[in-house]
């Protein structure tokens, strides 16, 4: 079984937030700070994307504070974003999937019912969820649907050998996560599954989920397939002050 090398890319940040949408209903006179992460996998043969970050004229739209493209980022680490053959998107919020465009080679992976929703159900339009979305994203992966550049999945599936892609609901509607094999064991990049290292920790989710239930199965079922110390949130400041740095706003996880 192959190992990859896990690296998570600062792309924007940070932001300020309050603690109460960051851990769910805690610390409501509290704030704290968050990045915005792309990651790759580093492998023998094929590296992957997770997520795509933001294409700078949404980002400029969004005026995102310490923004680089993630085409940038990724070279940082002599990654050409064009030449990129494999892209995992975890979910189809905006700040997660606005950089489609920069892989301009790229097989996308997601979830066949977080594809659906977000591109097809009248109720993601409705302004709760529209607000999370971008329409240049949609317009993009719908030109793609049908072709081989964009694989709906169905559940839990190994996209490349050492590679899984997990359904992860909760956060989204039918979020996954990405489970890699590295020299430390089986690696997980939540990414929003938690936001922040404490929503694994306590036990207790961030504000912004559809379906909490499902929130807490996702927990149990990440939880049962690595140890905790491998379980990658999606925007905690301490992605990039924990761990190695290897470059400018890129650490290696795992």
């Amino acid at each position: 079984m192959p190992e990859y090398r896990i690296y998570a890319l600062k792309y924007a940040g940070p932001f300020v937030r309050s603690q109460a949408m960051l851990v769910w209903m805690k610390n409501w006179e509290s704030t704290d700070k968050i990045n915005y992460y792309i990651w790759y996998l580093q492998g023998s043969a094929d590296g992957v994307v997770v997520d795509t970050g933001v294409a700078p004229a949404v980002a400029e739209e969004r005026q995102l504070p310490g923004y680089i493209s993630p085409a940038k980022a990724l070279g940082r680490i002599g990654v050409q974003a064009d030449a990129v053959r494999h892209v995992v998107l975890t979910h189809l919020h905006w700040d997660h999937a606005c950089g489609v465009s920069l892989f301009p080679k790229a097989t996308f992976y997601v979830q066949e019912d977080e594809y659906h929703f977000w591109l097809n159900d009248p109720i993601a339009l409705r302004p709760p969820f529209q607000y999370l979305s971008h329409q240049s994203y949609k317009d993009y992966l719908a030109d793609l649907e049908g072709t081989d550049r964009l694989v709906l999945l169905r559940g839990d599936q190994e996209i490349l050998p050492g590679v899984e892609c997990l359904l992860a609901p909760g956060h989204t509607p039918g979020l996954q996560v990405v489970a890699a094999q590295t020299a430390r064991g089986t690696a997980i990049i939540a990414s929003d599954a938690g936001h922040v290292f404490r929503n694994f920790d306590e036990d207790w989710p961030s504000a912004l989920f559809t379906d909490l239930r499902a929130v807490m199965r996702t927990y149990d079922k990440l939880r049962a397939r690595t140890d905790r110390s491998l379980i990658f949130p999606g925007h905690d400041m301490l992605l990039l002050e924990r761990y190695p740095s290897v470059a400018e706003d890129v650490t290696r996880l795992a």
